[in-house]
């Protein structure tokens, strides 16, 4: 199932975020790093991950070990979401 959550968060980040069609990205590569995204966006991938998954970020929960990669975000939405789901 991890898979389908790092499919969506790629799409999101692919639809949102990379203006070119052939715009590589890595899934351990630094969102904010390399540009990706910046202190706004950051805040556009949380309601996302809240809105799209039915949870809630606490303010501590917002680092980079969470939210600074494609793989970040599918460990940390596995580890917020029921077993069922992730």
């Amino acid at each position: 199932m991890t898979e389908k959550l790092s499919a969506a968060v790629r799409e999101f980040i692919a639809e949102n975020f990379l203006f070119r069609a052939d715009a590589e990205l890595d899934d351990d590569q630094s969102l904010l790093e390399s540009g990706v995204i910046d202190s706004t966006g950051v805040l556009e991938v949380i309601a996302f991950l809240e809105q799209t998954f039915g949870i809630s970020i606490a303010d501590e929960d917002i680092v980079p070990e969470n939210l600074d990669s494609i793989n970040n975000m599918t460990r940390y939405l596995a580890s917020k979401l029921p077993a069922t789901a992730a």
